[in-house]
């Protein structure tokens, strides 16, 4: 959501809501962890009370530990939390479960997948960085398909869900399914800012899935 026109957040919720996604993604940003300020607390409180649907928080911010109990009580279903952001990730991610959330951790580029192996077995979800995080437009970076490719083998053995986030085009959307990812977080590469309206352009991702999935 980081890409919506809050200006008129009421009519982007409802549209994306009746285009049938499945989960609204939050990137909260504190300009500390990642160079750049995004969305907060009361962008989060204000979706959440346009909509049912299911609402991750991305917490690209130091300390995440500090911020856990604040998007729980705001409604987040998600949080994914950076391990290098944590001083104990492991106690961070129990507590999420703790509290009624799916816990989830998010990879940078740069983050191997041996540095955080250890805490798959806590974890419901995988956030793959494909961008650098921080800011929307850049493009996407061939060699984490790499990392992708172990971590969608790793999950037949942990049982959590490979999602991707960054400059995900329906291109990449048919190209990642065939590699087993199952969630694609959509920004200005497929989804905002386009000449289509949203119903239609969800209708064509889906069909990118499957074609992928064949």
């Amino acid at each position: 959501m980081m890409c919506a026109d809050f200006a008129k957040i009421v009519t982007e919720v409802a549209t994306l809501d009746k285009a049938g996604i499945d989960i609204y993604h939050m990137d909260i940003m504190d300009g500390n962890f990642v160079p750049n300020m995004a969305l907060g607390a009361a962008d989060f409180k204000a979706i959440r009370l346009l909509t049912k649907k299911k609402m991750d928080a991305h917490l690209m911010v130091q300390t995440p530990q500090n911020f856990i109990d604040l998007f729980v009580n705001l409604g987040a279903d998600i949080i994914y939390i950076h391990p290098e952001a944590d001083q104990i990730p492991t106690a961070t991610l129990k507590k999420i479960k703790d509290l009624g959330a799916a816990p989830g951790i998010a990879v940078n580029p740069g983050t191997t997948v041996a540095s955080i192996e250890p805490l798959l077995n806590l974890i419901d979800y995988i956030l793959v960085m494909t961008v650098n995080p921080g800011f929307a437009g850049q493009p996407y970076l061939d060699f984490v398909n790499d990392k992708i490719k172990t971590l969608t083998y790793l999950k037949k053995k942990y049982s959590y869900k490979v999602v991707v986030d960054g400059a995900i085009s329906p291109e990449k959307i048919t190209e990642l399914s065939i590699l087993g990812v199952d969630g694609f977080v959509l920004g200005t590469s497929a989804l905002f800012n386009k000449d289509e309206d949203y119903p239609e352009i969800i209708e064509k991702l889906r069909t990118s899935i499957e074609e992928g999935k064949h």
